[in-house]
């Protein structure tokens, strides 16, 4: 059970997933006894996040943000 005056830390980390990995997020306390029931089934990829928000962005990657927009040339200066 969370303590409720307790800062929260936040891990990323790869799980293994059908011939592959993918990235997962949880709190500190959740990965401690993750790896207390299956020591180096997960591969640890950061620690000690303090915001949920970048733990999550730090997991998906690129994954989901926005294509950069192309820039589209008038006549004159795609001729130069």
């Amino acid at each position: 059970m969370r303590q409720p005056n307790k800062p929260r830390s936040w891990v990323v980390y790869l799980t293994p997933v059908n011939e592959g990995a993918a990235r997962a997020v949880c709190e500190q306390n959740e990965w401690d006894r993750m790896e207390a029931a299956r020591p180096g089934h997960y591969t640890l990829i950061r620690s000690g996040i303090t915001n949920e928000a970048e733990a999550e962005k730090l997991a998906r990657g690129t994954s989901g943000d926005s294509k950069p927009r192309q820039r589209v040339l008038s006549g004159e200066e795609a001729a130069a």
